[in-house]
């Protein structure tokens, strides 16, 4: 790490110049100086972060707009006052978050922490967790500026941005810059590398929202399918269904570690458990599974479909959480999209996660009036996804396969996909990994891609998402290591402790011998 102390002056808005961006006018620039800095408050740990303690850095936030677009956009870059590593690192969003929110700034102490100076963007859309403030001019108007900003512009003006502010501070440019993010960051990372190959050495892309009609439709169907229905199943019936679907595919990969790990040829009935009689840990009480909840599952599973059975869209795992948690247990709060809500009589209604129900009432149907329980049929469904995906998929679909730009200029992509994701399926970043494959062969030469057994959407779930992802990214551009595998380690339910490691994808962990000892790291290789 470079030694490099700044004097506190420095961090003077009147010592750093307004930084220039293309088609866009600076309106203001803050610097705070920020002392003994204690990490942002951690959801999933109910306590602050400890990546970053006692630490002195500038605060410079850029307030910028473009001129006609009548949207402010501000871009906030922590630099920290002593020991800078000489890297920048810029966090993604969230959900329908483009940055400035509380996932950002932990993966903000994260970075500053570590010495990097960290940087991320509101995209002009402010820290509502949802589009309702932004989408629409009026009824039947979308605010397709304030959409651009969040699906691309936004991101390119943070590069030039952070990058200047970076340089006018220490006096000298990074030396190298990355980007980090997972979920909406995730796919803030592709858009990137597809669209502004130059604005970043190295992407971490986790869990990417990319097929962003497919995915919201998707985010949507379950919801849709209870309203058509009329069926509206409890969540001990549905978490049920998942604990049986993990029981009869963990032993898949010869291994009872209370994962799904061979998600390929993990097949499961949910029908098969209809009248059977299963205790449910949430209220102490017996439940019977029904019929609706085996449909419910199964559509979930199986994953959007069309009149005819015509494929639409990909379902998640069957060891994904289809019903979340709203933290009232004690436990992180998790979004799901098979959520319901029961009062004491039991009846019950869907609950849903503000993902796929949103994007169809703002922006494809224009109504805030509207919302999903309208559709009345799978051919208004299908009809509706093909309509959207014609309208908004060259603004913020972020699937193009053709990566040879971001190649050209040397650029290396890391991705990472839970297997128990609840909200994005990991089988469309499967999808999009192939069809990369498809125009270059030597992909994993630039481009590698982790499936992680037990991890849901990010974090959580039996597994973590796997800690050495952004350092072996930072090792494969800056000394040219190449990341052959990741390693991770996790406690079972019984709280054994395994190790083990990842493998690039398409290759798979394999137990070497039946004989093994399941629980070492030496036990496992990387096979087709």
């Amino acid at each position: 790490m470079q030694n490099l102390t700044t004097t506190l002056s420095a961090c003077n808005a009147s010592s750093i110049p307004y930084p220039v961006v293309f088609g866009a006018n600076v309106l203001d620039l803050t610097a705070t100086l920020v002392q003994n800095y204690t990490g942002a408050f951690d959801p999933e740990t109910q306590s602050h972060s400890i990546a970053a303690r006692n630490i002195d850095f500038c605060n410079v936030t850029v307030t910028y707009t473009h001129e006609g677009q009548n949207e402010t956009i501000n871009v906030e870059t922590w630099l920290p006052i002593d020991k800078w590593n000489g890297r920048l690192q810029a966090v993604g969003g969230g959900g329908w978050v483009a940055g400035r929110f509380s996932i950002s700034y932990l993966a903000m102490d994260d970075a500053l922490g570590e010495g990097y100076v960290a940087t991320t963007t509101d995209g002009g859309l402010g820290t509502a967790a949802s589009p309702d403030p932004w989408a629409l001019n009026s009824p039947g108007n979308v605010n397709l500026y304030a959409l651009q900003n969040l699906a691309s512009r936004s991101l390119n003006d943070q590069s030039f941005i952070a990058k200047d502010v970076t340089k006018s501070f220490y006096g000298h440019a990074a030396k190298y810059s990355y980007w980090n993010g997972c979920s909406q960051g995730g796919r803030q990372g592709f858009m990137l590398a597809q669209r502004y190959p130059e604005a970043y050495d190295g992407i971490m892309a986790g869990a990417p929202a990319i097929n962003w009609n497919e995915l919201f439709f998707n985010a949507a169907w379950a919801q849709v399918m209870m309203s058509m229905t009329n069926q509206f199943p409890t969540k001990c019936e549905l978490d049920a269904l998942t604990k049986a679907a993990v029981a009869s595919c963990d032993l898949l990969d010869g291994v009872a570690d209370d994962m799904v790990s061979d998600v390929d040829n993990c097949f499961f009935d949910p029908f098969s458990m209809v009248g059977s009689v299963r205790n449910c840990t949430s209220t102490g009480k017996a439940v019977t599974i029904s019929e609706g909840a085996a449909v419910i599952a199964n559509a979930t599973w199986e994953g959007p479909r069309g009149p005819d059975g015509e494929f639409l869209w990909y379902g998640v795992d069957l060891a994904s959480d289809l019903t979340g948690s709203d933290g009232s247990d004690g436990s992180p709060f998790q979004l799901a999209i098979a959520t319901t809500t029961c009062n004491a009589n039991g009846t019950c209604t869907g609950a849903p996660a503000g993902l796929g129900e949103a994007w169809l009432q703002l922006f494809v149907k224009k109504d805030p009036e509207w919302n999903y329980t309208l559709i009345s049929s799978v051919e208004e469904y299908t009809r509706l996804l093909k309509s959207a995906i014609q309208e908004y998929e060259s603004i913020i679909e972020t699937a193009d396969p053709d990566l040879s730009e971001y190649r050209k200029v040397g650029g290396k992509i890391m991705t990472f996909h839970g297997l128990a994701d609840g909200i994005i399926p990991h089988k469309a970043t499967d999808d999009y990994y192939r069809r990369v494959m498809d125009l270059d062969t030597n992909v994993d030469d630039f481009f590698r891609y982790f499936q992680v057994p037990g991890l849901g959407h990010c974090k959580g779930g039996p597994a973590r998402e796997p800690p050495a992802t952004f350092h072996a990214l930072v090792d494969w551009v800056e000394k040219d290591v190449v990341p052959e595998t990741l390693p991770v380690s996790f406690n079972d339910t019984a709280g054994t402790h395994y190790d083990r490691f990842l493998c690039p994808y398409p290759m798979k962990t394999r137990l070497i011998s039946k004989d093994s000892d399941v629980t070492k790291a030496e036990s496992y290789e990387c096979a087709l």
